[in-house]
């Protein structure tokens, strides 16, 4: 095993398809010469090549498009996108033109590509800067959304995504850059569908994704030392969503929180909450509790970012909330 940080591994994945196939390159806003928003690619275009590690225009419609026709010509692109709300600027892309096409040819045509764009709240970077619209994509037919949260997925995931004959967004979360983990040396390949539990319990199932992770591990260890045994789930998936280890965690544990940076109106947590009423309502000993983001554009001061944003004592008190505990 070795012990590197998240940004290193995602670096490290794209390296490591970079060399084993040749039809892989990187485009996007700052990734070649500067190394990326986040220093991702740092050094990849000084080992591949400029035809392989291309910066881009300031212009994600083009970019993105540009990256939907490579991937129906047979590369195997990986388009950065430098946040998920410059993402906005390529919807009808991502939407209208990479989500349907496989559909509208009859499988005559795929599209195996892989836009990683950072995601989520708590560096400052304001309203503009700082969403969490994972949801909004997981809506989408046609293409898978991920939310890799730990160093090993951060690296492993994107050959899987990469060999996908449908489109994938990989939603990494600016939070988990600098966050050290270990991995093994060797590649290890990671299913694209499938939720991981975290931390096994019987009394509560918290079920969260991405940078919320960490601080819903520290809410089952806080609530641990409170005598209250919390079975943490990674979703890894968000489309699709793991359905059977959601629903067998709620047979053992009957309760549930959802952690959810999303905004609560319309967001994942609601769906989630859905599937577990429609799949698992008489496992229930009560109502499914969720823990998101205030209902605001997220602020700049970080009191109030952090305030705004899901943290360790609110799903501490969700939880509580959700066993009949008060206090």
């Amino acid at each position: 095993m070795t012990e590197m940080t998240y940004r290193d591994a995602v670096r490290l994945g794209m390296q490591e398809a970079l060399a084993k196939d040749e039809r892989v390159f990187l485009m996007g806003e700052d990734v070649g010469a500067y190394g990326g928003c986040y220093a991702c690619s740092k050094g990849l275009m000084e080992e591949f090549g400029e035809d392989r590690v291309r910066d881009t225009p300031l212009s994600e419609g083009g970019f993105v498009g540009a990256g939907i026709g490579a991937a129906m010509g047979g590369m195997r692109p990986i388009v950065e996108v430098m946040t998920v709300n410059f993402s906005l600027l390529a919807l009808d892309q991502i939407v209208n033109n990479a989500a349907t096409l496989r559909h509208m040819s009859g499988g005559q045509f795929e599209i195996p590509l892989v836009i990683r764009m950072a995601t989520g709240a708590g560096r400052q970077l304001a309203a503009q800067h700082s969403h969490s619209l994972e949801n909004w994509y997981a809506h989408v037919p046609g293409i898978r959304v991920v939310a890799p949260a730990t160093v090993v997925d951060a690296r492993n995931m994107l050959s899987t995504a990469l060999a996908d004959p449908n489109p994938v967004i990989i939603f990494e979360h600016v939070m988990l850059y600098n966050m050290k983990g270990e991995a093994p040396e060797e590649h290890v390949p990671v299913d694209l569908t499938s939720a991981a539990i975290r931390r096994e319990g019987n009394d509560l199932t918290l079920i969260t994704y991405g940078g919320s992770l960490y601080k819903t591990l520290e809410a089952a260890t806080q609530l641990a030392e409170a005598g209250i045994s919390s079975e943490v789930i990674d979703l890894r998936s968000l489309r699709p969503l793991d359905d059977a280890t959601i629903m067998a965690s709620i047979r053992k544990t009957h309760r549930a929180l959802i952690v959810d940076e999303g905004w609560r109106t319309g967001s994942l947590a609601g769906e989630i909450s859905a599937k577990i009423m429609e799949q698992a309502f008489y496992d229930l000993d009560a109502p499914v509790g969720r823990v998101c983001s205030a209902e605001v554009p997220i602020p700049y001061p970080h009191h109030l970012e952090a305030a705004a944003t899901p943290q360790v004592d609110t799903i501490v008190a969700g939880a509580k909330t959700v066993l009949g505990l008060h206090g």
